[in-house]
């Protein structure tokens, strides 16, 4: 896990963004690059979120690479820098929520066992997924451009809660179609998930 850590820091600072130190600071306190990506889900072991936020990054560049060789004017859509920010960045939200805890599991046998496992507490601020992590990075003083607010905001995509209402249903939409990151990093996302860490 130190390689990836190193990895995911010199990405970040690679874009010489104002408050780009602040924010790593931030995910080393709150112990982002020791967390699960999920509790039951996809890499839900110690670590996972970093292997999540490195695999989403591999695969929106794997994406951006084929979209260019299809369109090249879309490079200057997608900056690398933007990819960097928005791929490593959009589940800052997960920082800080995981507690271990032991849980029954029957696994392969009839008998239950005591097995480690992580629970969520939502508590110290308890607001929607993708605008947590917008909210976070700006109060740590990080610059994000619009179309990666966009991005790490609407990641989810159809997955988040708020997507129930029309508002938000239209503004998703909207953002979709005037923002090629935020469907890339979606794509990425939902292939990391689903695909790779199966």
């Amino acid at each position: 896990m130190k390689v990836k850590k190193e990895r995911f820091i010199e990405l970040l600072r690679s874009t010489g963004r104002e408050g780009i130190e602040e924010v790593i600071n931030y995910l080393e306190k709150a112990g982002f690059f020791t967390a699960p990506a999920s509790t039951v889900h996809h890499l839900n072991y110690e670590g996972g979120l970093l292997v999540h936020s490195l695999n989403v990054y591999d695969m929106a560049v794997a994406i951006r690479g084929a979209i260019i060789a299809m369109k090249p004017k879309m490079a200057e859509k997608l900056p690398e820098q933007s990819l960097i920010i928005a791929a490593l960045l959009h589940d800052t939200c997960k920082a800080n929520i995981y507690k271990k805890t032991k849980k029954w599991n029957l696994g392969n046998s009839w008998r239950p066992q005591l097995v480690e496992a992580y629970t969520t507490d939502y508590s110290q601020m308890p607001v929607g997924h993708g605008e947590k992590s917008v909210i976070m990075l700006l109060s740590l003083g990080l610059k994000l451009t619009l179309d990666e607010t966009v991005a790490i905001r609407w990641h989810m995509g159809a997955w988040d809660l708020a997507f129930q209402s029309y508002e938000a249903k239209s503004n998703i939409n909207e953002a979709g179609n005037r923002y090629p990151l935020l469907s890339l990093i979606q794509s990425a996302d939902n292939i990391a998930t689903h695909i790779l860490e199966q």
